[in-house]
């Protein structure tokens, strides 16, 4: 084994001197592009997550996702349930400190397509009332019983 690492830098070599086709080493080609249209997609984005990195990934998800599907109230629908550690970020308290990740989720909760959902009970956890949480959000008894109802009720797709 120790010999493949050995051979690794030589094989850059053999390559950067031309000796071998680039070919040879793609021996399938490369990833053909699949044009698709996408529409009429009912989304449910479960989202726990306590980082700034790891609920602006949310976002740009949800976003990108309703950029696809042409961003129609009519046409899709992006519900993002917060609970766990996403609580904190839709408090009004920490307004100060996470004032552009709030500018960037509420400007995409205005069209219609993009709809916030927060567990109550969760927030509850927390020391916080509905009055406590941006008025862009709205609050549901359980996080975890409005996922299952989406998702059974009315047809939506789950992502994590």
């Amino acid at each position: 084994m120790k010999w493949g690492y050995r051979l690794l830098p030589m094989l850059a070599l053999v390559v950067h001197a031309g000796l071998v086709s680039a070919d040879s080493l793609a021996p399938w080609g490369s990833a053909p592009v699949i044009e698709q249209v996408y529409s009429k997609q009912k989304v449910v984005f479960d989202t726990t997550s306590g980082t700034t990195a790891g609920l602006t990934s949310v976002l740009d998800r949800a976003s990108f996702l309703s950029f696809l599907n042409g961003a129609d109230p009519l046409d899709n629908k992006i519900v993002i349930v917060l609970h766990g550690g996403a609580i904190p970020f839709f408090a009004i308290k920490n307004y100060a400190k996470n004032k552009d990740l709030m500018h960037r989720a509420q400007s995409l909760s205005v069209g219609d397509v993009v709809e916030y959902r927060m567990c109550r009970a969760a927030a509850q956890l927390q020391d916080l009332k509905p009055e406590d949480v941006h008025g862009f959000v709205k609050m549901v008894p359980m996080a975890d019983a409005e996922i299952v109802r989406l998702q059974q009720e009315e047809g939506f797709a789950y992502m994590k």
